[in-house]
């Protein structure tokens, strides 16, 4: 595959709109450089997809971006992570471009949650998928392998979120039980991974029905912090990216529904490009 050599935007994909969330930190840490989003929207969920169905599409989209100019992006999606980022990197990289990169949401924030836990017991709230692949166990046990990890999956969140009711009362329930639901089952708990890029907009919610003693983990800070310490130790990928401070937003929906959901998660108005993966 021939794919451009020239510098390029960073680039960041979600199945669904849940990535903004880390688009949006990952712009205010490093508001300098150019941004390409993809957000596979009209066939998102990926969380009740299978591992081979999940690998096809991220990989789709990963070589959209590449082909449009990405040298580095982001799987802002807890389901990508989990599911197809190994086998993209092992597999798909060297003969795509050995120089590319593509880091995931995942192991950022497994890193930092051992300096944030003092009990050694933490949480995980996900969708389902994310749950059930262990990817958060499996990745804070070879950081952290004093720490206990406890999963809840919270099938109604994503759904509050896109339906634009995470400050509504009606959330208040669904949100209430399944934190009470981790913490009974591990009442040590002191610290909470949000592991689903959505979540964010319902943190108003998570707090209030959550102890103040227990620290609320988002990724999206983590995820960028993480990013910005990557370009400092690899200048030569840092080098491979423009910096005129845009962005650039592509869906498989349709620009309207994904132009009018994007400004809850970003803050902003934009207008998107719509495209077809295969």
């Amino acid at each position: 595959m021939l794919l451009p050599q020239v510098a390029g935007p960073i680039g960041v994909f979600d199945s669904g709109y849940g990535g903004l969330t880390i688009l949006r930190e990952l712009r205010a840490l490093m508001p300098q450089y150019d941004y390409l989003y993809l957000g596979d929207n009209a066939r998102a969920p990926y969380g009740t997809r299978s591992f081979d169905v999940v690998c096809r599409y991220t990989r789709q989209a990963v070589v959209t971006l590449f082909e449009r100019g990405c040298h580095l992006v982001v799987l802002a999606c807890n389901t990508a992570s989990a599911k197809a980022l190994r086998t993209i990197q092992q597999n798909d990289l060297p003969h795509l471009d050995p120089r590319r990169r593509v880091l995931g949401v995942i192991r950022p924030t497994a890193e930092v949650v051992g300096s944030l836990t003092r009990s050694r017991h933490v949480g995980i709230l996900a969708t389902t998928g994310t749950i059930i692949s262990q990817s958060y166990d499996m990745e804070i046990s070879k950081l952290h392998p004093d720490i206990v990890v406890i999963g809840q999956d919270c099938p109604m969140w994503v759904p509050l979120v896109e339906n634009f009711e995470f400050d509504s009362p009606g959330a208040d329930f669904f949100v209430k039980k399944r934190i009470d639901m981790l913490l009974q089952h591990d009442p040590a708990i002191d610290t909470i991974i949000l592991g689903c890029t959505h979540y964010p907009l319902l943190l108003p919610k998570i707090r209030q029905f959550t102890p103040e003693s227990v620290t609320i983990v988002s990724q999206g800070e983590y995820v960028a912090q993480s990013l910005r310490t990557y370009f400092i130790n690899h200048p030569e990928m840092e080098a491979r990216i423009t910096g005129g401070g845009t962005l650039h937003c592509l869906t498989t929906e349709s620009t309207d529904k994904f132009n009018s959901t994007a400004v809850h998660f970003l803050g902003h108005n934009i207008e998107a490009e719509s495209i077809v993966l295969s």
